[in-house]
């Protein structure tokens, strides 16, 4: 099946440029989220990744990623993200048949096990760049069925390998605190039973993933590095 992959990009409040990238997907798919619009195990017909300013305050993304999806003409059960990071920006990489898309954005990394004394850096000022990006998005497009306890599989496969690839390009981190993972599988066909990193159908997601996580951290690096954030 393929996936209608384009972007829209409009003008910010703020007078910055905004992108947002929309996977239209149609009937016959199902996915795994942990976005706030549409999260879990459902029917997914589109999927958004909306690029918002990085001194975003708006208290209601649900009912705001619903409004975008209205104004750009999406119907049915879709999964919505919101991200800082330059959607522009957007690497693609495929492995094996599964293609996996990640916007990367390396504001505030954490390690996920972090102390409870530690400060949380979402609410901490920082210095000396505090209007740079945040936020790891993956959307992962799989050919195969898989079952449900595959489908949560995937997103540790997805994570693990997004952990891999930030420790590879030189940071000391797990992800951010705010990073999303979707992955599209269809609904027919015979459901796989595994996904994990050693799987057929898991490596290849994981190879996918950790390349354009790893060309993203690279991308967010040169460009903090150069001022072009």
């Amino acid at each position: 099946m393929t996936i209608d992959l384009h972007l829209h990009r409009f003008r910010g409040a703020s007078g910055s440029d905004l992108t947002t990238t929309v996977w239209e997907i149609g009937e016959g798919r199902r996915a795994v989220s942990s976005a706030m619009l549409g999260g879990g195990i459902g029917p997914v017909a589109w999927v958004v990744n909306a690029q918002v300013p990085g001194d975003y305050a708006r208290m209601d993304p649900v009912a705001h990623l619903r409004e975008m999806a209205d104004d750009l003409g999406l119907v049915g059960r879709g999964v919505g993200m919101l991200t800082a990071a330059a959607v522009s920006r957007t690497v693609t990489s495929a492995d094996g048949g599964v293609t996996a898309s990640a916007t990367v954005g390396l504001r505030v990394p954490t390690w996920a096990a972090a102390p409870v004394t530690s400060v949380d850096p979402e609410l901490t000022p920082v210095v000396p760049a505090p209007m740079t990006p945040g936020t790891i998005n993956i959307t992962v497009d799989l050919p195969v069925a898989l079952t449900d306890a595959a489908l949560v599989n995937a997103v540790m496969t997805v994570t693990e390998a997004k952990t891999q690839a930030l420790i590879e390009a030189g940071y000391a981190a797990t992800g951010t605190a705010s990073d999303a993972v979707v992955v599209v599988v269809p609904v027919d066909g015979t459901q796989e039973v595994f996904a994990g990193p050693r799987s057929v159908w898991g490596g290849a997601m994981a190879r996918a993933v950790h390349a354009a996580v790893l060309a993203g951290a690279h991308d967010y690096a040169r460009r903090l590095r150069d001022g072009g954030l």
